[in-house]
């Protein structure tokens, strides 16, 4: 298995926390072999800045060179095994989509699903980068050149002493605030409560965002989101699903 790499010589530490682990997984022999084979049409490779999943601050991601069109830019932070940037990518090939995901199996697996659409030849306008999300917003995605940035369902880090750990700040909204276009949509989704309550905090605050359904109020479930295995677990343990849209103003 193969992995981008920071530069020997550099240090693989970073000084602010970030909102994952690392952490190493076995690949199937399905996604070994879509990795393998499969990875060079989806995978953009990123120079490094600190730490594996760094991004040198001097690189910009060219959504225009890296699809070869002008189209609308929807990302995904946060991507998982894929299931929701697969489906939405095979249902808009008007839009082109970037899913962001730190953890290889789950880019490994959104792989597997896009080799099975479009008659299984794959999808063209989808593209997969291994980054941390803050360092993607703050420096390497242009300024205004995203139509909608979403964030499903990000470790809630519960225990308070992990808190800091979280990734919807108002610090996140600032870097969401600036790579959206005017009018382009933030959504967020959590099935922990006591986060939900802490993104509605965050979002209600920004000056660089309005509630799309009005102050202070909860979004009715986005209908690209699909319902994943992750949630069914969530939403079997009791749990309720909390949906927010934000429009940048």
């Amino acid at each position: 298995m193969s992995e981008p790499l920071a530069a020997p010589d550099a240090p693989t530490f970073r000084k602010q926390p970030v909102s994952f682990v690392r952490r190493s997984g076995r690949l199937t022999t399905a996604q070994q072999k879509a990795w393998d084979e499969r990875r060079q049409d989806y995978l953009v490779e990123v120079p490094r800045a600190v730490a594996r999943t760094s991004v040198d601050p001097a690189w910009t991601f060219d959504a225009e060179a890296v699809f070869g069109r002008t189209a609308p830019l929807v990302v995904e932070i946060g991507s998982g095994q894929g299931e929701n940037v697969v489906e939405a990518a095979d249902a808009h090939p008007e839009r082109d989509h970037l899913a962001v995901e730190v953890y290889v199996p789950g880019l490994a697996q959104t792989i597997v699903r896009a080799g099975q659409r479009h008659d299984r030849q794959g999808l063209t306008n989808l593209r997969l980068l291994q980054v941390n999300a803050a360092e993607l917003l703050e420096t390497a995605l242009p300024e205004g050149g995203v139509d909608e940035l979403w964030i499903f369902f990000p470790d809630p880090w519960h225990k308070s002493r992990h808190h800091k750990r979280r990734l919807i700040t108002a610090e996140l909204a600032a870097l969401a605030a600036r790579v959206l276009r005017p009018g382009g949509v933030w959504r967020l989704a959590t099935d922990w409560a006591e986060y939900a309550k802490q993104m509605l905090e965050v979002g209600e605050a920004s000056p660089d965002f309005r509630n799309a359904h009005g102050l202070g109020a909860l979004a009715p479930r986005f209908e690209g989101r699909v319902l994943t295995a992750f949630e069914r677990k969530g939403l079997a343990a009791g749990r309720t699903v909390t949906d927010l849209e934000y429009v940048r103003l």
